[in-house]
């Protein structure tokens, strides 16, 4: 059988946080084409409405919404937005987030609080206020966006880590709360060139002339445009995606990955337990062995 994927998501409403550039203007886009109903998120409003613009000029059917998810009340307002518009919400990408980088020592609280604010409650809040429409309607895709710096951590991103982290484990929570409401919850790790992405570029190319190595590639980097990851959020909001659920998925280039979820990955036994010493002189030759250095 082949699926019109212009016809995809038809009769399907979504929000998309964060949707006015990058990644969620390329999320936003493109779910409009496969048919849904699309509120357009962001701060700025001239920027969330040129998308808006855009999807309409091809056809498609977008609103806007320039609330703040930082908030509990701007949350239910973004959520609110596709009910009052188009009847209900079916979809909620969480993709809102900004970056501070700062090394520990350097990081203000505002630098801290503010991109937890924006990446972590805006994702919980959002979804909270999603999920009880979804729970009454019995059904609902929501689509978090985590990152590989934040599952595997970061130099000078310890906020944005954090953030990124805790949206990767409110995923998992979600899929087991939700599932019996016919509701899936999925991550996606997305790498893509945009405004988020730049200071990484830029500390990868001074790697490379500080030790007079050629300048890398976009390629090489594994990095593409943000409309290259969109597939993969169409997807997983499709029905067809129902048996997808708690899953961290990356998507960067040409690679498609599965993150693994977190597990033990060795065991070390002590009849009367562990002690002080006990650990000094069994530590190295049990667990330890299978420590992975990040530094």
């Amino acid at each position: 059988m082949v699926v019109n994927m212009a016809n995809l998501l038809e009769g399907k409403n979504a929000v998309v946080t964060g949707s006015s550039r990058g990644l969620g203007r390329a999320f936003a886009i493109a779910l409009a084409e496969a048919g849904a109903n699309v509120v357009i998120n962001g701060t700025v409003a001239p920027d969330v409405n040129q998308v808006v613009e855009e999807i309409k000029a091809k056809g498609g059917s977008a609103v806007s919404c320039t609330k703040s998810v930082t908030t509990w009340e701007g949350a239910r307002q973004v959520i609110h937005s596709a009910v009052d518009n188009f009847g209900r919400i079916d979809i909620l990408v969480n993709n809102a987030g900004i970056v501070r980088d700062r090394m520990v020592f350097n990081m203000t609280e505002e630098e801290f609080d503010s991109v937890i604010a924006v990446h972590l409650k805006g994702t919980f809040s959002c979804s909270r206020h999603a999920s009880i429409l979804m729970r009454e309607q019995k059904s609902g895709r929501i689509i978090n966006i985590t990152a590989h710096g934040g599952l595997r951590g970061g130099i000078g991103r310890s906020n944005y880590a954090a953030a990124k982290a805790g949206i990767a484990g409110m995923t998992r929570c979600w899929a087991q709360e939700l599932v019996r409401y016919n509701i899936t919850i999925n991550a996606v790790s997305p790498v893509a060139k945009t405004r988020m992405t730049e200071p990484l570029i830029e500390r990868a190319r001074q790697r490379a002339k500080e030790s007079g190595d050629p300048e890398p590639s976009l390629e090489e980097m594994g990095l593409g445009e943000p409309k290259e990851v969109a597939p993969l959020v169409v997807y997983l909001a499709c029905d067809e995606a129902g048996w997808v659920n708690g899953q961290i998925i990356f998507l960067g280039g040409f690679r498609l990955a599965l993150y693994s979820h977190p597990n033990m990955i060795r065991y070390a036994f002590m009849p009367k337990g562990w002690t002080v010493d006990l650990l000094r002189q069994q530590i190295k030759s049990t667990v330890g062995s299978e420590l992975e250095s990040l530094g």
